[in-house]
């Protein structure tokens, strides 16, 4: 056997609900630990830091709203790759992968949103502007309940996650929008200042404390996301047991 077929091989493994319960019983506190760790590091450098000579202390709502303001287009990224491996690969736990990541996505994007309002009030002098920038983060966060809503309404689960694997595959057109919407338009928000093809233009003693809680809040997704995504798969257990049970004693009555 190739190494690239062992590779496949090993990936296909995890296609088994009962084989990714037992990787994600490893490597799971070894992931919450290091993103205590890297928390840990990040709060103390983005608290240690001085403050920017026009912003002050403001500035520090950015160690938070930045990674968060990421994390909610990057989990939207990782439903749509889920949405692909459903609906091109009837991966088995595609669907619990996007299920699950739908309420992370969603709670980042709301902190994005709050902590953003609070950097934006003493700098811009208002809470909110609908500029395309915080126009189209906003409808993401629409769209995360939305998909939320709907997979708590669909009694079918084979079903709701087609449907909603479509959903999310549509509704992607808007990261790149979000992405570059401060480059289309003219927006109050600044632009991009980190991932630049000529290089970050933030100064360094401002750009490592933000890449360190960066990769904490990216940590923190994949810690929750395995987290959610065991939950969903105990869930859908217990629930085809208790369907079990209940046409058992159905055809018990019958007899």
């Amino acid at each position: 056997m190739t190494d690239s077929s062992l590779a496949f091989s090993k990936i296909g493994d995890l296609a088994n609900p009962t084989r990714f319960l037992a990787l994600v019983a490893r490597i799971l506190p070894w992931l919450a630990g290091v993103t205590l760790v890297l928390f840990a590091i990040g709060l103390v450098m983005s608290f240690t830091t001085e403050g920017d000579y026009q912003q002050g202390d403001t500035v520090r709502i950015m160690y938070v709203h930045v990674p968060a303001a990421w994390l909610s287009m990057m989990c939207y990224s990782v439903m749509a790759l889920s949405a692909i491996g459903t609906l091109v690969w009837r991966h088995p736990l595609a669907d619990v992968s996007h299920k699950a990541a739908a309420p992370l996505g969603a709670g980042f994007t709301l902190i994005a949103l709050v902590t953003g309002s609070l950097w934006g009030k003493p700098m811009w002098g208002t809470w909110w502007v609908w500029d395309a920038r915080l126009t189209s983060v906003f409808v993401l966060f629409l769209m995360y309940l939305g998909l939320i809503a709907f997979n708590r309404a669909m009694d079918d689960p084979s079903r709701a996650a087609r449907v909603s694997s479509v959903l999310i595959l549509i509704g992607f057109v808007n990261i790149p929008i979000i992405k570059f919407s401060v480059d289309w338009w003219n927006t109050l928000h600044q632009p991009a200042s980190v991932m630049r093809l000529d290089g970050p233009t933030i100064d360094p003693e401002f750009l490592w404390p933000l890449l360190v809680m960066a990769i904490a809040f990216t940590c923190l997704f994949f810690t929750l996301h395995l987290m959610a995504m065991r939950n969903e798969i105990w869930r859908r257990r217990v629930t085809a047991q208790r369907r079990m049970a209940a046409r058992q004693a159905n055809r018990e009555q019958a007899a």
